[in-house]
């Protein structure tokens, strides 16, 4: 029987390798993990954490506003830049040294440098080879930018974080959750910022009334909006930018951002040497297992371009060490899986689109409903929430809910729960709501949306 030095190495100390090699330890399994960058990956580093942190600076300035209307004395406080960068920083330097202290009490090896594979059971760190009867790729993805004239120019997400000095000026390009949420970070913190997108509507592949209120509400927290538009040039003039579009248009600025979606990290991996099989995209093309096609390589997370989210990684993580070492075979289920996007206002949703749904299923029901809540009934805002329900219409269970608003996040985790269960929308109505929330819409919708689908389409 063949001896290596590790029974699993993992490539890439992000959440989804970090919680692989601790469950693998957890299991007797003699495990190292590589990585030439901060422990947590990009959700703790250049991701979820700091973005989330920043979402939070951004809502001041409309809590300050709103409190006016409480019985509050109008309030101006100023905005310092470089104190939100030191604190996100001081964070996540507290983050990177949890990460290191669950991985050393795990027993797991952590070697810092760049791997790269050298065969279906070898890995190279800075000159020094090691064996392992099982490798995992964790490396997850990185920003895309586009083939424009200038493009060099602009930023990433990577690099928004810790900008010398905040833009008084941003054009960000594109249409899905990174451009998004940044249009809102940096338009709360007083940027005037203008979002461009090739779609007639933002966030491509949820549902379309999301979309739709989502649009609405957006522009009016004082987003410019540029829709079906792209970038084709960018060029210097003097201290700013000039960003042109594909409709013959200029948009003089301080700042572009390039929000373009993101590509699996696998270039230069050496995954190709090693007779791993990646798909059009450069991912891991792996089996319900995470396994590749190479039976000793398997992949999680974003490098495999299925669900990039965090909590999927986690997921797909503690299935490959149940599978490999404690004797469980696990698939990865991707099933259902809720999701968020931190816009403001913030977009929630489990389940199906009305428009997947209706391709699945012979007839569908649709609940929906449009409010102001009721914090802006004394502030004045004009802010609506949206929620909707997509129901199968022969059994009533609940395919999907989608939301539009603040605290859709919390809510949604809550209702993903019951999605899950296979909950029925006589389950959900009778359930006594908590009032007066937000939440309580989802156990309280009765009204159907009438059914515009012609009966031969169905």
């Amino acid at each position: 029987m063949a001896t290596y030095d590790f029974d699993l190495f993992v490539i890439g100390a992000g959440s989804g390798g970090v919680r692989a090699s601790r469950w693998a330890a957890r299991y007797g399994a003699k495990v190292a993990v590589a990585d030439d960058d901060r422990l947590g990956g990009t959700c703790v580093n250049r991701g979820c954490i700091p973005k989330k942190l920043y979402a939070y600076a951004s809502h001041f300035h409309e809590d300050f506003e709103d409190a006016v209307g409480f019985g509050w004395d109008k309030a101006a406080p100023k905005f310092d830049w470089s104190r939100l960068v030191a604190a996100k920083e001081k964070e996540i330097t507290r983050l990177n040294g949890i990460y290191a202290k669950l991985l050393d009490g795990s027993g797991v090896t952590r070697i810092d440098g760049r791997a790269t594979v050298e065969g279906p059971h070898a890995v190279k760190v800075g000159g020094k080879s090691y064996t392992a009867r099982y490798i995992l790729v964790a490396t997850g993805g990185r920003p895309h930018t586009p083939e424009i004239p200038g493009v060099e120019l602009g930023i990433v997400s990577d690099q928004a974080f810790d900008l010398p000095a905040l833009p008084k000026r941003i054009v960000i390009l594109g249409g899905g959750y990174i451009a998004l949420e940044f249009a809102g970070i940096f338009t709360g913190l007083g940027v005037n910022t203008t979002l461009v997108y090739r779609q007639h509507l933002p966030l491509r592949g949820f549902d379309e009334d999301v979309r739709k209120h989502l649009a609405v509400e957006i522009a009016k927290k004082g987003i410019k909006i540029r829709a079906g538009a792209n970038l084709s040039k960018i060029e210097r003039k003097g201290a700013a930018l000039l960003a042109h579009t594909d409709a013959g248009d200029t948009i003089e600025v301080d700042q572009v951002m390039f929000a373009t979606g993101r590509s699996p990290n696998t270039k230069g991996l050496g995954l190709e040497k090693a007779g791993v099989k990646l798909g059009k995209n450069g991912e891991v093309v792996v089996d319900e297992y995470s396994r590749s096609n190479v039976e000793s390589i398997y992949a999680i997370g974003d490098v495999t371009d299925r669900i990039a989210l965090t909590p999927v990684a986690l997921h797909e993580g503690m299935c490959v060490a149940e599978t490999l070492f404690n004797g469980t075979p696990t698939k990865s289920d991707h099933s259902d899986v809720a999701a968020a996007v931190f816009s403001q206002p913030t977009v929630s949703v489990v389940g199906l689109t009305e428009e997947e749904a209706r391709k699945k299923f012979a007839k569908v029901d649709i609940y929906r409903t449009s409010f102001k809540p009721l914090k802006h009934t004394l502030t004045g805002r004009d802010e609506r929430t949206m929620m909707k329900m997509v129901v199968d219409a022969a059994t009533g269970r609940v395919l999907g809910c989608h939301m539009v608003g603040a605290d859709a996040a919390e809510i949604i985790q809550g209702i993903a729960i019951a999605v899950k269960m296979g909950a029925t929308k006589a389950d959900f109505d009778r359930t006594i709501g908590i009032h007066p929330t937000a939440a309580e819409e989802f156990v309280t919708l009765r009204d159907k949306v009438p059914d515009l689908v012609p009966k031969a389409a169905e």
